[in-house]
């Protein structure tokens, strides 16, 4: 697992510009002899053909990670960015980034004043992120648009992985080629089933976006049942202890509760019979299962429940993460590894008559 999300973690992918990564996933799918598709979006779908009487499930997680594009480059060489995604500025100066053009990667800094020069005024704000700018060392404009550096060009953080202590490991866009390793490994296992559901596999572009890059694959596996696989917020640091029990290495876990809240009126109430799959597989299997429930969070689960005449049945399936959108975000191995146990468990216990029903009590 940890070999695989190093590979992974290290291929930029900024929403829009997921090719890298897909090919990569595609690459271990032929490994596995597992067909796959892809869509006009970029989603990529393998689906596990099963028992057509039960409920049909995606399982599903996104390719793309935030970042920015950028919208001007200066007369002497310096380059401006747009924001893509929900990424922070207030931990953006200083950072490293790698600028993805046509010719080739370029890497470069997010420029931060010279410390002998800041003002007493200064020294605690956050600059905005139009104020900031990228050094990738070029001279002037001539030489930036000679390497091929452009109006449009992505921009990411700089590819790092950073083994830490145990199972833990640090790095960019953990958020979510963590989900991406761990669907491939859950693809290895249930390519020897021999009994279960319909189960479609997707890895889905534009969730850091808008959301919905996914709704396409969605609509075209016309799931009963979504699982999608995201991070949980860890809430085991000083900043994070009030907002929930959610601890990293303490196992995989489900969300209860979702809800954007800062614009957009949109989130996850799990449906039961779900959270009660998960709860007995979690027991059979003997693992941990972790509950959390936030304000201020959103997946493209959330657009995927309201689809079709009927509604689909959704459930968030996550791995704690600490350090959400920031340039090194960190995980623990044997969560995702955990999520992937959980993962297989649950579908083996889904099949004729499994009762998706919100019957009046």
């Amino acid at each position: 697992m940890r070999a695989l999300l190093t590979e992974l973690m290290l291929i930029p992918g900024l929403s829009g510009y997921e090719e890298r990564v897909a090919g990569c996933i595609a690459r271990h799918l032929d490994g596995l002899g597992l067909a796959h598709r892809s869509d006009r979006l970029g989603n990529l779908i393998a689906t596990l053909p099963g028992d057509p009487a039960a409920p049909s499930v995606m399982v599903f997680t996104h390719m793309d990670q935030l970042g920015f594009v950028i919208r001007k480059v200066e007369d002497s060489g310096l380059i401006r960015l747009e924001r893509l995604g929900g990424v922070p500025e207030r931990a953006l100066a200083a950072q490293a980034v790698l600028i993805c053009t046509e010719q080739g990667d370029l890497p470069g800094l997010i420029a931060n004043k010279s410390h002998h020069a800041t003002t007493p005024e200064e020294k605690y704000r956050v600059v905005p992120y139009a104020e900031l700018y990228v050094d990738a060392g070029f001279a002037n404009r001539a030489e930036a648009e000679a390497a091929g550096v452009k109006i449009g060009c992505p921009v990411v953080y700089l590819p790092r992985v950073i083994d830490l202590a145990g199972d833990r490991l640090a790095g960019t866009s953990v958020d979510d080629r963590a989900g991406c390793a761990a669907l491939i490994k859950l693809a290895q296992r249930l390519m020897g089933r021999q009994t279960g559901p319909t189960v479609h596999l997707v890895w889905s572009v534009q969730e850091e976006y808008n959301l919905r890059g996914v709704l396409p694959a969605a609509m075209s596996c016309a799931p009963d049942i979504a699982l999608q696989i995201d991070l949980l917020l860890a809430c085991d640091t000083p900043d994070m202890t009030h907002r929930g029990d959610v601890t990293l290495g303490g196992g995989p876990g489900i969300s209860l509760y979702s809800f954007h809240g800062r614009g957009t009126l949109n989130g996850v109430i799990p449906n039961p019979a779900l959270v009660k799959l998960f709860e007995a597989a979690a027991e059979a299997r003997g693992l941990p299962l972790q509950r959390s429930a936030h304000t201020g969070a959103l997946t493209d689960l959330s657009y995927i429940q309201f689809m079709g005449t009927e509604g689909v049945a959704c459930l968030d399936v996550g791995f704690p993460m600490r350090y959400s959108h920031s340039a090194l975000e960190v995980i623990d191995i044997a969560d995702l590894s955990g999520m992937v146990d959980l993962l297989e468990q649950a579908l083996s216990q889904i099949g004729l008559g499994f009762d998706l029903s919100r019957k009046p009590r």
